[in-house]
């Protein structure tokens, strides 16, 4: 007779399997969430390339199909406790991967660093509470691999360490060491707002980005602008926020001039993009 116990234990084991397997499919979804708003000042969408002339939507849908497997690796590497050395090395892997597809354009550096560590945070969280963890809690995880970020080795050839150097700020590195503040301070309850008041989620998600754009010091906006062109970028978030936000009826308008001014000055807020889809995997993967 099949012993009842030993079926329960499998049953959640296969359970709490799906659950984590479900964290690489969100992560990716969230991305493509990211990828499909608009307007986006200055950022590549469906429509358009935004500030960008060296990829467009097919570049970054190549992309995003490529790091499927990433995703999910990482969130099973994250469920069986796996050592930092090894979530660096499937986040080395999949940079490569991107890089091949897109012949050589970053479309998704940021989001493999960032949205990865959460993912794997998550789905350690997981294995442990065996449920959803708060969205907060996967965030203040990732502070257990803060030696680890502090040890890695960085390019410093590449745009954003340039950026830090040059301008003395932090980057996402630091901000993961200090288990996203960005994300827990100013993401997370403005995406809670928007959502409390019914918005749909185009206007939920505009909100999210205007408001990281308001704050985040942008590496991918200060390669692209310098100084003025961050300052101008957050200078315009706080105005858009301080006359109403998305609750304006015509913020949409709003946004698609601002793209325009985004485009004539060649900047992109990649930086603030990518913590929008962290918030989105977030607050999605806390829903269970």
């Amino acid at each position: 007779m099949r012993d009842p116990q030993r079926a329960l234990a499998f049953s959640g084991q296969r359970a709490g399997d799906a659950r984590v397997a479900g964290l690489g499919r969100l992560a990716v979804a969230s991305l493509h969430a990211e990828f499909a708003l608009s307007p986006k000042p200055g950022l590549v969408t469906p429509w358009d390339a935004g500030s960008h002339a060296d990829m467009d939507a097919r570049t970054f849908w190549r992309s995003l199909m490529a790091l499927r497997g990433y995703f999910d690796a990482i969130a099973r590497a994250g469920q069986a406790q796996a050592p930092f050395a090894t979530l660096r090395q499937l986040g080395v892997q999949a940079e490569a991967t991107m890089l091949r597809t897109t012949g050589g354009i970053n479309t998704h550096r940021g989001a493999i660093f960032s949205l990865g560590l959460l993912t794997a945070a998550a789905g350690r969280l997981h294995a442990v509470a065996g449920g959803a963890p708060e969205a907060e809690a996967v965030c203040l995880a990732v502070r257990d691999w803060r030696a680890e970020l502090d040890a890695a080795p960085l390019d410093p050839d590449s745009p954003g360490q340039r950026m830090r150097r040059a301008h003395g700020v932090a980057g996402v590195r630091e901000q993961a060491a200090l288990g996203f503040p960005l994300l827990r301070q100013v993401a997370l309850p403005a995406l809670r707002l928007a959502c409390e008041t019914g918005l749909p989620s185009e206007a939920v998600q505009s909100h999210v980005l205007m408001a990281l754009m308001a704050q985040v010091d942008d590496l991918n906006l200060l390669h692209r602008g310098g100084a003025e062109g961050l300052r101008f970028a957050q200078e315009q978030a706080r105005a858009f926020l301080a006359r109403g936000s998305v609750w304006q009826p015509d913020w949409h308008a709003q946004l698609q001039a601002l793209g325009d001014a985004f485009v004539a000055r060649r900047l992109s807020p990649g930086g603030s993009a990518d913590l929008l889809a962290c918030t989105l995997f977030l607050d999605r993967q806390a829903r269970g």
